[in-house]
């Protein structure tokens, strides 16, 4: 599978991970190459577009990101 699509604007990586590049890594083998179905910024990007993700998301924060899909929703 191919990187994620977001991967290379990704404000998380480009802005809070930027000193911190060996975790950086870490973390985009684990959500942005590949499937990306589990990273909560591609969940809200997916959903309501690139405008509602927050800049501090993580991508381990499902349940934040389905809080707030659910709250734009209704």
């Amino acid at each position: 599978m191919a990187d994620c699509e977001c991967l290379s604007t990704c404000i998380f990586f480009n802005d809070q991970m930027a000193e911190m590049p060996a975790m950086a890594e870490i973390i985009k083998k684990r959500y942005c190459r590949g499937s990306n179905i589990h990273c909560a910024r591609h969940m809200v990007f997916r959903t309501l577009g690139k405008d509602a993700v927050p800049v501090d998301l993580y991508p381990s924060q499902i349940e934040c990101a389905e809080e707030i899909i659910a709250a734009k929703r209704s």
